[in-house]
């Protein structure tokens, strides 16, 4: 088995610079190939756009107020923020300083969408609300309008928090397994295969990690239930943060994960197995990589699970690290005479790593800083895990209409792979492929206070 890890240390904290100029190299498209991504790219933004009139839900709204708009960077800005402030006095603060002023009657009957709508006249009152109690403490002729200001926040700060749980059902599927099982079903009868996320990450306690552990059990029964026919590629799976199975996931305590977790994850593998479901191991923070990928080498080589081509796992391409992970997993595959399905995602944690990289006072930070880096990144895993099909069974999980069209051109005629769409996005995008290419979709299942306890986290 391949233990060796050193080239994937050697480039923990590698030059950026360096480090995307050879990744260039590796992912350099040839001009017919330029051409044919380009073509289809635009087709594929063409019939977005063209549909635009039947979009519905978060990619309406994302469209509305999209990242390119002061808007909305202040709204998601402020979504994110709102989970994460303990008391009410401060949300208010925020909602003031962030809502106020923003020119929100400038997207009121931009869209068809009833929910888009619905956001901007609430947005425009709220910013109206705010704008209210500004700079006018001192003037005892305001008092009224101080009063509807101080009425206005807390009004507001509990539409925004209902805003998010409304938000939060775009992205999760259902409930319970059972629910998610059949919602499912009109998708499917569309052609798309589905992932299972059973909502649950960074366990505190034995407690919470014992529930984590039943929840992913029962989730891989109930499809057992659903029946067991089909290619494992095109089954349905689940997708497990092993920092759910464990409170104490970390590289400090490796030799307590591996004789506590490792059995656990070992077990739901073989019951996977023996159901012919899917299982992959979900990616983490940085700091979690090196103890999944052992724990991955194990699994790897369990005996009981030597037929099984379920075991699958998740690389993030942000990552300075993701070209020589995805290199070593190939030569573990080889080895242990197994394909492995891999999930090839742009990356879920850029800015809390950021974060905990400049906090620690690194040399360098271990992920790309720009979004360029990163899209290079991206097409450079691509086309290495097409040129190992033998090994890999490559997923590419992306809702960038120019990824699905270069990954399309550099696979040629063999379409042996699928892509992935998380639930609630992308449907406008994957409605012109899901046709003729296998997508499976990303999908998120727990109750909403499970969702914004995610997100917390």
């Amino acid at each position: 088995m391949p233990a060796d890890r050193s080239a994937i240390a050697a480039n923990l904290f590698a030059d950026e610079t360096f480090t995307v100029r050879h990744l260039a190299e590796r992912a350099t498209l040839l001009p017919p190939e330029q051409g044919n991504i380009e073509a289809l790219a635009r087709q594929l933004v063409s019939a977005v756009r063209a549909g635009r009139r039947t979009q519905g839900g978060i990619d309406a709204f994302m469209q509305e107020y999209s990242l390119s708009s002061e808007e909305g960077v202040v709204l998601m800005c402020l979504a994110e923020a709102l989970l994460r402030i303990p008391d009410a006095e401060t949300a208010d603060r925020l909602i003031v300083d962030k809502l106020g002023g923003r020119d929100w009657e400038g997207h009121l009957g931009q869209s068809e969408s009833l929910f888009v709508n619905a956001s901007a006249w609430g947005l425009m009152l709220t910013g109206r609300f705010v704008d209210l109690g500004k700079g006018r403490r001192a003037d005892v002729g305001s008092y009224l309008k101080r009063l509807i200001s101080r009425s206005g926040e807390p009004i507001v700060r509990n539409a925004m928090k209902q805003a998010m749980r409304i938000m939060g059902r775009q992205f999760v599927l259902g409930r319970t397994i059972e629910e998610a099982l059949t919602l499912s079903k009109p998708q499917e009868a569309d052609g798309y295969r589905y992932s299972y996320d059973m909502l649950g990450e960074a366990a505190y306690t034995a407690d919470d990690a014992a529930r984590y552990l039943q929840s992913y059990r029962h989730a891989l029964q109930t499809l057992g239930e659903s029946g067991k026919e089909g290619d494992i590629f095109s089954r349905p799976s689940i997708s497990v943060k092993l920092s759910a199975l464990h409170p104490r996931y970390d590289e400090k305590q490796e030799a307590r994960v591996m004789r506590e977790l490792l059995p656990k994850i070992a077990g739901l593998c073989a019951m996977a197995q023996d159901l012919n479901a899917g299982l992959t191991i979900d990616a983490e923070e940085v700091n979690r990589l090196d103890l999944s990928l052992e724990i991955f080498a194990r699994l790897a080589g369990e005996s009981r699970l030597k037929n099984w081509n379920g075991l699958g796992l998740a690389v993030q391409a942000y990552s300075k690290r993701a070209t020589p992970v995805l290199e070593w997993l190939a030569a573990l595959a080889q080895e242990t005479g197994r394909r492995l399905p891999v999930r090839l995602v742009k990356g879920a944690y850029w800015d809390s790593e950021i974060k905990r990289s400049q906090e620690a006072g690194f040399p360098a930070y271990p992920l790309f800083t720009r979004k360029v880096s990163t899209d290079v990144s991206y097409l450079a895993c691509a086309r290495f895990m097409l040129a190992r099909r033998d090994v890999f069974y490559p997923q590419f999980a992306t809702h960038n209409a120019h990824s699905v069209a270069a990954v399309s051109v550099m696979a040629g005629d063999n379409r042996d792979f699928e892509f992935q769409r998380l639930h609630g996005m992308g449907q406008a995008l994957y409605a012109q492929i899901v046709a003729t290419q296998p997508c499976r979709i990303y999908a998120p299942v727990g109750s909403h206070e499970e969702l914004l306890a995610y997100l917390v986290r």
